[in-house]
């Protein structure tokens, strides 16, 4: 054989590829493609050629391809490596034949790697892992200094150092001085903050995608297995089914007739391909004889030899190529962003307005009242001060803990966005097999024509030595089920008992061969017939399909008594209304064969029906004879031509006996849909089962509350949209329950749509995956936030649709990878995800209530009086930044740990475009009562010190350059007014920070915990509302007031001052105050709901 690294030959001189035909169910066509028949291999070489690249993920130029192929002719296929350019570019394990490739990488079809093999591989290339891209310090350090708000920070910092010097000069203050460094100090920590935060992010996302299932199906030493994904090493024959994501890069060395993948996710092409075993392309990327990792395969199966782990993979070569992370806003981040822009626009006006004061009136008519230092710091402080610089900080931690604490219940959140939407979501649209129900799936009951069986009957019937008159027909369906099925024992319990083995394959598979096996041992059936051709089972097509020939005659005639060795027998199982366009025959229960006539239909109808009612899954088993000679000479298996034949033959087929597939629902599942539905959220079930069986199941469940329900009959297609009625969860029976196929679905205009969108219980069965997408979209269109759960391939595009995606942990690869959020274990979950995602909504409302009312009213006005009243500055620019970088900032972390409360899941979910996080009734809440109170008790208090020491409230009104006269005001000379105004500006911080929100039971801090319960009800010592952060809150920020106010330094160079003692007890009669109005407003809330009080409540 010539050496295939050295070899190059053009492409035009090569026998064109060999192509075979695929029967699309959906239009009854055949399509070509290029392709290879199923399960088979070509053994032709595929000759080498210059890689010519197109555009896809990535370019490379027609010179750096040369001399990337003479680069790796030069160094052999596992020679040094150079670039990821030159690496995709040298990549030709496409170009070499199935049996070159196995020979390459020393490893066997048939027997699979060594144990020694694979430890050897193992130890040379490493785990099957995908290193993280390398972190970009510069950018990160750039976006922890000046991001968010501290470039804000960096401005104020810079104008107080300019006040300083030079426009303090010659007589610079201090004060000024210490604002810049600690303003400074400030956007350290928030520096240091943020490395923090990025650092345990990341490492809680880290931690939930580790728990993230990747497992894939093995040969080694000749024996199936399921193992660790990162485990596969370069020569392991791995087997690939639909809804699997590649592992590792696989070439093809057999595959079924309808192989498709999803490569978009490197190539951007959203159109699934087809497989092959053969060279379709010089282009490794467009070549579709290689399966890539990170790719998924949306229909049929294959067997791969894995060519290329981790970092050696087509996916972790570009990702060298691109490695860049990109971190977007969540939506709840926008808004708050949005909110925190309307705050400082209105901070920065009241700012501009202020200065435009000072210069044509105070400068004028008062010059020495406030210099131009004094009054760009006097700006700055409202400005800064206006801002809420720990909101950011505070979302973030708190998607992070919900997210971390979501993790603990087995819900894994892939994406922080999706938290806070699960709290908006008001319809699930919810998948019945593996969601609804157990996906444990086992045959209750078989039917032979009308007769009737259970699972153990047909045992006994088989295993009867006194010849049943039904033996025959039972032996026929158990010959159908073993061979008609996909699913296998893995081999390490292949020795236990049926219940207690591990079955490779999909449950629906399972429960065939389950039965198959409990009736007799299916290895001799199994072996003794040779797999010729296979189409799995699909959503579009409802029906699984193989061809099998008997090995010997003694096979033969157990099957028929006509059929030899050369023939072939073609077993398709699926829906029986789907089938029985295919079938000509039917199997009677005695085991001879009649006309599948209308009343022998009805028959089959009537036991579908019925079994369809107690929630049953039908399948039906059938059967057709193929003689050698009714297949053209040119259509034997191995060329071109079968797979047309073969689709060709799926008619005229034999019922050979019914199934009844049970299915329990999961145990958890009533109460999952009640909560949900006390929560206000509509639960759709969206299902390809029979009609009769989703709605019985949806009756077991609860989504059907009705024992009647609505048709497609019952929807008027000329009703004027305008006309129907919306959806209102407090009258639900408006619209009662309503069940519609997918057959229906496409009859539905957009009237019909929204009558339909308005139905409190909906049932759709009989949906394809485009039906689901459809069915999502219509719902988003009429403003519902929609999750959809499920766990199958064809369900994936609607996971990607929805509001929220959710899939079971026990799903395939490819529901895992378009979802949102994965539910490891119970689908109960779902209602904790909800439950955290209106928690955390719930508790950043608590948290601005928190800081309105002091971090930017409260601080306002000391301003505004200054400026506008003459009044010496009750709170000095140094204390607001105080309040507002350092002493709020911990209880307001302190409030994201708030537990929900109890009506949490009872409310009705919240609409994003009209319940926003801060509206009219929270800031009426925030400015009008809590903050009016809070400025006035502390207004009170700054005037009853200065009245006691000598200054009366009338002579402090309008006094404007007065006060501060270097020759003194109202006989006390100009140090002892500083000295005054200083207790007095402490005692205003005093009092708006501790008695008033975290002393007197921490009044601010206890009632922005609950929006109607009383405190009494949320003791956040013990109990299920325990919140200790609240007093770790508290105690680190009396320690910085106490430092602020205590230690001599601050007191000389930032104008605090100790304050006397009673000032700091005499606030608790605010306190009181406060909680007493709060309280009395809670208490008219929750006893007259429907009044003007509880209409207003936050």
């Amino acid at each position: 054989m010539a050496d295939p690294f050295t070899e190059k030959q053009d492409l035009e001189g090569q026998t064109e590829t060999s192509r075979a035909i695929r029967f699309d169910e959906e239009n009854d066509q055949m399509m070509s493609r290029p392709h290879d028949q199923a399960l088979k291999r070509r053994n032709s070489a595929s000759s080498l050629h210059i890689i010519a690249y197109r555009t896809l993920s990535i370019t490379i130029s027609e010179h750096e391809a040369k001399r990337s192929v003479a680069t790796s002719e030069k160094r052999g296929l596992f020679g040094k490596k150079t670039g990821a350019v030159e690496e995709i570019a040298s990549t030709i394990f496409h170009k070499l034949s199935a049996d070159e490739v196995i020979q390459q990488l020393s490893t066997s079809e048939k027997i699979g790697l060594e144990p020694e093999q694979v430890s050897k591989r193992l130890s040379r290339d490493g785990k099957n892992k995908i290193s993280p891209p390398p972190s970009n310090w510069g950018r990160k350090l750039f976006s922890y200094f000046f991001g968010g708000f501290c470039s804000l920070l960096w401005f104020a910092s810079i104008i107080c150092w300019v006040s300083w010097k030079p426009l303090g000069d010659p007589n610079p203050a201090p004060v000024n001085l210490a604002l810049a460094v600690i303003l400074m100090f400030v956007i350290f920590l928030q520096a240091i903050f943020n490395a923090w935060q990025d650092w345990s992010t990341n490492k809680v996302m880290n931690g939930i995608n580790n728990m993230l299932p990747t497992h894939t199906l093995v040969l080694r030493s000749g024996q199936q297995s399921t193992i660790d994904a990162t485990n596969l090493v370069r020569g392991d024959i791995v087997y690939i089914k639909m809804g699997n994501k590649i592992p590792a890069d696989c070439r093809l060395i057999q595959v079924s007739d309808d192989l498709r993948f999803d490569r978009s996710i490197l190539t951007g092409e959203s159109e699934a391909i087809a497989g092959s075993v053969e060279t379709t392309d010089p282009n490794f990327l467009e070549t579709h004889n290689i399966a890539m990792m990170g790719t998924h395969c949306v229909n049929g199966s294959a067997i791969g030899v894995v060519i290329a782990t981790g970092d050696n993979t087509m996916m972790g070569k570009i990702a060298r190529l691109s490695a860049t992370s990109s971190n977007q806003r969540t939506l709840l981040q926008v808004e708050i962003l949005r909110f925190v822009l309307i705050i400082a626009g209105l901070s920065i006006s009241v700012g501009i307005i202020c200065l435009i004061t000072w210069a044509a009136w105070l400068r004028v008519d008062y010059p020495g009242y406030l210099t131009l230092p004094n009054a760009l710091i006097d700006v700055i402080s409202v400005i800064v001060a206006f801002v809420p610089e720990g909101m950011p900080v505070a979302v973030t931690l708190c998607l992070t803990l919900i997210a971390n604490r979501m993790a603990k219940s087995n819900v894994l959140c892939k994406v922080l966005t999706t938290v806070e939407t699960l709290g908006s979501v008001n319809v699930i649209c919810c998948d019945k097999t593996g969601t609804i129900t157990c996906n444990k799936m086992f045959a209750s009951d078989a039917a032979i024509t009308d007769q009737e069986f259970t699972a153990r009957g047909c045992v006994d019937i088989a295993n009867d030595h006194s010849q049943s008159p039904y033996q025959y027909a039972v032996q026929q369906l158990h010959i159908a089920t073993s061979l008609c099925t996909n699913a296998t024992f893995d081999a390490s319990t292949i020795e236990y008992p049926v219940p207690q083995r591990k079955i490779n394959g999909d449950a629906t598979d399972s429960a065939v061969l389950v039965f198959a096996e409990n009736i007799k041992e299916t290895k001799d059936i199994k072996s003794g017939n040779e797999k010729i051709f296979e189409v799995p089972f699909n959503s579009k097509n409802k029906w699984m399909m193989t061809l099998s020939r008997p090995k010997s005659e003694s096979m033969a005639k157990s099957i028929d008594s006509e059929l030899t060795t050369n023939d072939y027998v073609l077993y398709t199982k699926g829906a029986p209304d789907v089938l029985f366009s295919r079938c000509s025959y039917i199997m009677l229960p005695d085991g001879s064969v009649d006309v599948f006539s209308e009343e022998r239909k009805q028959q089959i109808v009537d036991i579908q029906t019925k079994w369809a009612h107690e929630g049953k899954r039908v399948l039906a088993v059938t059967k057709r004879i193929i003689k050698h000679s009714e297949l053209a000479s040119n259509a034997t298996p191995g060329t071109n031509h079968f797979g047309k034949y073969v689709a060709d033959m799926n008619q005229s087929l034999t019922i050979v006996g019914l199934l009844a597939i049970v299915d329990p629902p999961r145990e958890e599942s009533a109460h999952t849909i009640e909560v949900c539905r006390r929560a206000g959220i509509r639960f759709y079930m969206v299902t390809g089962d029979f009609p009769a069986t989703a709605a019985a199941i949806a009756r077991q469940v609860g989504i059907f509350s009705r024992q009647t329900n609505n048709n497609i009959a019952d929807i008027d297609p000329a009703k004027e949209i305008k006309s129907v009625p919306q959806f209102d969860p407090d009258d639900p029976d408006n619209f009662g329950s309503l069940l519609l196929t997918g057959s229906d679905i496409q009859t539905l205009n957009d009237t019909m749509w929204e009558q339909v969108c308005q139905y409190q219980e909906i049932v759709f069965a009989r949906t394809s995956p485009e039906q689901k997408l459809f069915i999502v979209k219509e719902l988003k269109k009429r403003d519902n936030i929609v999750a959809m759960t499920g766990d199958g391939v064809n369900d994936a595009p609607s996971l990607k649709a929805a509001n929220v995606g959710v899939a079971m942990g026990g799903g395939s690869d490819v529901a895992t990878e378009a979802a949102d959020i994965v539910l490891l274990d119970k689908f109960s979950s779902i209602t904790v995800a909800i439950e955290n995602g209106r928690l955390v909504f719930d508790n950043l409302k608590k948290v601005i209530l928190y800081l309105l009312p002091a971090g930017s009213w409260s601080e306002l006005w000391p301003v505004l009086v200054n400026i506008f009243l003459g009044s010496p500055q009750t709170l000095s620019s140094f204390l607001m930044i105080v309040i507002c970088v350092l002493t709020d900032l911990l209880p307001s972390l302190a409030l994201m740990m708030e537990k929900s409360e109890a009506d949490l899941l009872t409310r009705k979910p919240r609409a994003p475009k009209k319940d926003r996080l801060v509206n009219l009734k929270l800031l009426t809440q925030a400015y009008l009562i809590t903050g009016i109170m809070e400025m006035l008790s502390s207004m009170i208090m700054f005037y009853i010190y200065l009245n006691e020491q000598g200054i009366p409230f009338n002579k402090v009104m309008l006094s404007f350059s007065l006060y501060n006269s270097p020759d003194g005001y109202m006989g006390l000379d100009a140090s002892a007014i500083i000295q005054i105004t200083n207790v007095g500006q402490s005692i205003y911080f005093v009092n708006l920070v501790f008695p008033i929100k975290d002393r007197s039971n921490k009044a601010m801090d206890f009632y922005c915990r609950t929006r109607t319960r009383s405190i009494l009800q949320a003791n956040p010592l013990w109990g299920p509302n325990k919140n200790l952060y609240l007093f770790a809150a508290f105690c680190g920020s009396l320690c910085i007031a106490l430092i602020i106010l205590y230690v001599p330094v601050f007191n000389t160079v930032l104008g605090t001052s100790p304050i006397p003692v009673k000032y700091w007890f005499i606030p608790f009669g605010w306190g009181s105050a406060i909680l007493l109005v709060d309280e009395t407003r809670k208490l008219i809330v929750r006893s007259y709901p429907g009044s003007f009080i509880a209409r207003m409540a936050w």
